[in-house]
């Protein structure tokens, strides 16, 4: 099984720019044709939040618009750029994302269990999961406790040592770890928000982040550190469950040289 995720396209309508720089309705086209590229093709797309800069209907509405030629099923959840109304009403045709409450769901099709989690916080950067949230995960991970399972949402539960992203983190972190220690079998957390790959051990397994389809954060380690963006490459990333493994790999968004043998003539080209 191979799924992509995609994160934090904070699409905004055509010829607007994101922090008068990024025309961030720009970037997932290519990002689509990337995924429809691929081969093997991946079985499952992961958009994890902040899929609109404002929740606006008409973001939505070019939103639906750039992803319709995306040949893969996809799946979306909100992150606290986001807004659940609007974006129900955009994707009514997405039944799993329910008609009222949080946006959770779990996905049952594929040979890993696939539960998406809503950590929204109407009007705050912050994301939460409060006890309501908490008290759904668990009776969901209690349903199947030896399959295995993957867990995606938009704020990652850990520090990252980016001062200004970690300042609106996640709550409940700690409580969620607790739970997760309690379920071996949950392979992964995927997460997008901090618009960097990062990985760090948590609760018994890997919560990771995602880099953005557009813009990234800027890697300032420093104490304090301003907020701000930089236009390194657009990525994704490709997580591949093979032989109960879950594999991940960092993907750029582009055209570049290659790919360029190594070999010929049955030994390492030497000049």
């Amino acid at each position: 099984m191979l799924i992509a995720q995609l994160t934090d396209p904070h699409l905004r309508q055509p010829g607007q720019k994101a922090y008068r720089v990024v025309e961030t309705d720009r970037y997932l086209t290519p990002a689509v044709a990337a995924l429809n590229a691929l081969e093997p093709r991946p079985d499952v797309v992961l958009i994890t939040g902040d899929v609109t800069d404002f929740g606006r209907p008409a973001e939505y509405a070019a939103l639906a618009e750039r992803l319709a030629p995306l040949e893969i099923p996809w799946y979306l959840i909100p992150g606290n750029h986001d807004d659940r109304a609007a974006m129900r009403e955009a994707f009514s045709d997405h039944t799993y994302l329910g008609e009222t409450g949080f946006l959770h769901y779990v996905i049952e099709r594929f040979p890993l269990r696939l539960i998406g989690l809503d950590t929204l916080v109407p009007g705050e950067g912050r994301g939460e999961l409060c006890q309501a949230r908490l008290d759904w995960l668990a009776a969901r991970l209690a349903e199947q406790p030896e399959r295995p399972t993957l867990i995606f949402m938009h704020h990652p539960p850990f520090a990252t040592g980016i001062a200004h992203m970690d300042a609106q983190g996640l709550t409940g972190a700690q409580a969620l770890e607790t739970l997760i220690r309690g379920y071996p079998n949950v392979e992964r957390i995927l997460c997008g928000h901090v618009h960097r790959t990062i990985f760090r051990r948590f609760g018994g397994t890997i919560a990771s982040c995602c880099p953005s389809n557009a813009h990234q954060v800027a890697l300032d380690l420093r104490e304090g550190g301003p907020s701000a963006f930089v236009m390194e490459p657009p990525g994704y990333q490709l997580h591949l469950w093979r032989d109960g493994e879950l594999i991940t790999h960092h993907a750029v968004i582009g055209d570049y040289p290659g790919p360029y043998p190594f070999h010929e003539a049955g030994g390492l080209i030497d000049e």
